[in-house]
């Protein structure tokens, strides 16, 4: 039986399955966070080797000296260069896990996980934003998505302080008046702005919390101009990526699927799912705006099959199998 470890490693959460070539779901466990961009690469692979012997277990394939799986497919957050990409492959290889080894990053696994037919454009929004397109022919087109130093905005945390700048600026008179002056403060049990920003001044709250706040933007740019004017930001920078990748792989007069990913970008926030909708219609008539359904651990999974030559029927189990093994998952979790 050939056995296939695949993993969605993120900057919040992993995911290691282990599924048998014909598309059985042996065992899935969760973990913390493994993107090597803030743990390393040994603690990145210590995360998942931790995981591995978990899924082993409770799959009953025991673990010797030789390797657990024909295939590994590893897509891991934090692996943007092909640097990044050959250094992480080379320490997963040395720790002996499978025959073989495949690193990525993790936006491929959002747009395997979105798509039957493996090819498009991924937009991912969560604790930061990213963007993957695949064309029919194989081609790639990407962003270093490395934060503002690549010139990226719209993850939670620039989403966050952009509310609390607001909010601060309405406070004291530099900007328009604006409900995130109550809004922001009340979500961290605190009275104005200016006491949040002494609290994170003097590290009694942790700045990273800022990610936080989307939702809050999200509710507030319902009746709010200055929170609608942030999430139009947002909906600007997600049109951008995905247009830059649809232009360079030549898609934008034909069909062609963009699909929506992470926490940010999920089901219900209208206002910024009508805007990018908008937006990518003077992109290209042809393109379709859609969420992913799938978790991105379906993703690795579908591309791990795809490399071990699995059919549509085992890509199928597979993906069913994953879809209710992460919902009960999360049913246990609350």
């Amino acid at each position: 039986m050939s056995v296939l470890i695949a993993v969605d490693g993120g900057a919040s959460k992993t995911d290691l399955a282990l599924l048998s070539g014909d598309g059985e779901l042996l065992s899935l466990a969760r973990g913390p966070l493994s993107s090597p961009h803030y743990l390393g690469l040994d603690g990145s692979l210590n995360v998942l080797e931790k995981l591995l012997d978990q899924a082993s277990d409770e799959a009953r394939l025991a673990r010797g000296n030789g390797p657990v799986a024909d295939l590994a497919e590893l897509l891991m957050a934090g692996v943007d260069f092909p640097s990044e990409v050959y250094e992480l492959h080379r320490a997963a290889e040395a720790r002996g896990w499978s025959a073989r080894t495949i690193v990525d990053n993790d936006t491929f696994a959002v747009l395997r996980a979105g798509t039957a037919q493996g090819w498009g454009v991924a937009v991912v929004c969560g604790s930061g934003i990213n963007c993957v397109g695949v064309s029919p022919d194989g081609k790639h087109a990407r962003c270093p998505a490395l934060g503002a130093i690549t010139g990226d905005w719209g993850g939670g945390y620039d989403v966050g302080l952009a509310a609390l700048m607001a909010a601060a600026r309405s406070q004291d008179g530099r900007g328009p008046k604006t409900s995130l002056e109550k809004a922001v403060p009340r979500h961290f049990g605190l009275s104005s702005p200016g006491e949040l920003a002494e609290e994170i001044h003097r590290h009694r709250v942790a700045d990273k919390r800022l990610a936080e706040l989307p939702p809050v933007v999200f509710r507030e740019a319902a009746h709010d101009g200055v929170a609608a004017g942030i999430v139009e930001r947002l909906a600007d920078e997600v049109v951008a990526m995905a247009r830059v990748a649809l232009e360079r792989l030549d898609l934008t007069s034909r069909p062609v699927e963009v699909l929506l990913g992470g926490g940010i970008l999920r089901p219900g926030n209208g206002k910024l799912e009508a805007a990018i909708e908008a937006g990518l219609r003077e992109v290209g008539r042809q393109v379709t705006v859609r969420n992913t359904e799938s978790p991105p651990i379906v993703g690795a999974a579908l591309m791990g099959l795809d490399e071990l030559g699995a059919g549509s029927d085992a890509q199928a189990r597979a993906r069913s199998e994953l879809m209710d093994a992460v919902s009960s998952l999360e049913r246990a979790n609350g």
